[in-house]
C-alpha cells in the first residue's frame, strides 16, 4: 500500500527531517519539568510557531509534539486520561502547518518510550505496552499524522511493542535506536542488528536507524554499521546538534550550522535516506543542511575516520571495538530534547 513517506523519499531520493522539539521549546518559555505534550494545549501558538520555523527552513518531515504522549509518560504530569485528545492535538498542530507549506511536508507523530520496564526487569507486560502505544498511536492518526515516528528507543522488545501498537491502529510506521552506550543502545542493541527487531506480526517499518545518541560523528558510526549490514535500507540518522555544555545556568549545545552541513553530506555518502537533527538543532541549522542537501555533490563511502576527520572524534566507543554493553536496566523517564 502506497504511503506519503514512501512516495516522497521515492520522488526526492533523500529528505530532510526537523530539528529539536525540546531544547527549542525550552528557548520559548518551557520550564524543566513541565510536559511539553500539554503545550499543544496551553501554547498551540509556540508549537505552530516551531513547526513553520523547521518548514520555513526546508524540512520535508516534521514531528509532533507528542514524544511522551503515552498515558504511562502523561501520568507523570495527571493527563493518563487525556491521551488521544494531547496526541490528536499535536498531530492537528503540525497537519495544519504542512498543508500550508510551499513544499510537501510529512507529517510524523512522535512516539517515544514508555519510561516504564518490561517484564522481567519491570512491571510492564508486554501486551500492556502495545495497548499503550495504539491508545497513543489512534489520536496522531484521528490528528492527521502520516505515519507513526517510534523514535529513541533501546529495548528491542518495546520497539516490537510500538510496532504492534502502530499495526493495531492501522498506521505505517518507523523506527530508531538511540546507540548511546558504547555504540549500542542502554539494552545492549547494536546498530548493525537493528534488522533483527523488526516484528513479524506489525509489517515491516518505511525506514529504521537511529536518533539523538551523543553527537554527530558517533551517530555516523551507527550509520556506517547499519548500511554496512543491509545497504539497501532505507535509513533514519537524526543526530544532536554537538555536546551539551553549561554555560552558566543554560544548556548549549556544541554544534555549528557548518558542523550540522558537514554531517549531511557525511550521511548521504555513507547511506542515509532520511537527516535530521535532534537535540540542540534549531532552525537555523536545519536551513544549514537543507543547503548542504540540496548542493550535495556525492563523494565516496565515507570510514570512520573520515567522520572523524571531517566534523570530530567519537565520545563513545563504536559498537564494533568490543567492550562487552551487557544489557542493563533502562533509564527511567529519558526525554528527547
Amino acid at each position: 500500500m502506497s504511503n506519503p513517506l514512501s512516495d516522497l523519499i521515492a520522488e526526492k531520493g533523500v529528505l530532510l527531517a526537523d530539528g529539536a522539539t525540546g531544547t527549542n521549546l525550552f528557548e520559548m518559555g518551557l520550564m524543566a519539568g513541565e510536559a511539553p505534550e500539554l503545550w499543544n494545549e496551553q501554547q498551540p501558538e509556540k508549537i505552530t510557531e516551531l513547526h513553520r520555523g523547521f518548514v520555513d527552513a526546508g524540512a520535508d518531515i516534521i514531528l509532533t509534539n507528542s514524544f511522551g504522549g503515552t498515558r504511562h509518560r502523561l501520568k507523570l504530569h495527571h493527563a493518563q486520561d487525556r491521551v488521544f485528545d494531547l496526541n490528536k492535538r499535536a498531530a492537528e498542530l503540525a497537519r495544519a502547518v504542512a498543508d500550508k507549506a510551499d513544499h510537501k511536508v510529512i507529517v510524523a507523530g512522535s512516539v517515544g518510550p514508555t519510561g516504564e520496564l518490561l517484564i522481567p526487569l519491570g512491571a510492564l507486560s508486554y501486551e500492556d505496552a502495545v495497548e499503550a502505544f495504539r491508545e497513543q498511536i489512534e489520536g496522531l492518526k484521528a490528528g492527521g499524522a502520516d505515519i507513526a515516528w517510534i523514535e529513541t528507543m533501546s529495548s528491542p522488545d518495546e520497539i516490537r511493542a510500538a510496532a504492534e501498537g502502530a499495526a493495531a491502529a492501522g498506521m505505517a510506521y518507523v523506527f530508531t535506536g538511540s546507540f548511546d552506550t558504547a555504540g549500542k543502545t542502554m539494552m545492549g542493541l547494536a546498530p548493525k542488528d537493528i534488522f533483527d527487531v523488526i516484528p513479524g506480526d506489525a509489517g515491516q517499518p518505511l525506514a529504521l536507524g537511529a536518533n539523538c545518541g551523543v553527537g554527530a560523528p558517533d551517530i555516523l558510526s551507527s550509520l556506517l554499521d547499519m548500511s554496512e549490514a543491509n545497504p539497501d535500507a532505507k535509513l533514519i540518522v537524526k543526530g544532536n546538534c554537538g555536546i551539551p555544555e553549561f554555560r552558566g545556568e543554560t544548556i548549549v549545545y556544541s554544534g555549528t550550522p557548518d558542523l550540522m552541513a558537514d554531517y549531511v553530506d557525511l550521511a548521504i555518502d555513507a547511506g542515509a535516506t532520511i537527516i535530521g537533527g535532534c537535540c540542540g538543532t534549531s532552525c537555523e541549522h536545519l536551513k544549514a543542511m537543507r543547503f548542504a542537501l540540496d548542493h550535495h555533490q556525492k563523494g565516496g563511502r565515507p570510514t570512520l575516520d573520515d567522520v572523524v576527520a571531517k566534523i570530530g572524534p567519537l565520545r563513545n566507543k563504536s559498537a564494533g571495538e568490543g567492550g562487552d554493553a551487557a544489557p542493563r536496566r533502562e533509564r527511567r523517564g529519558r526525554r528527547r530534547a
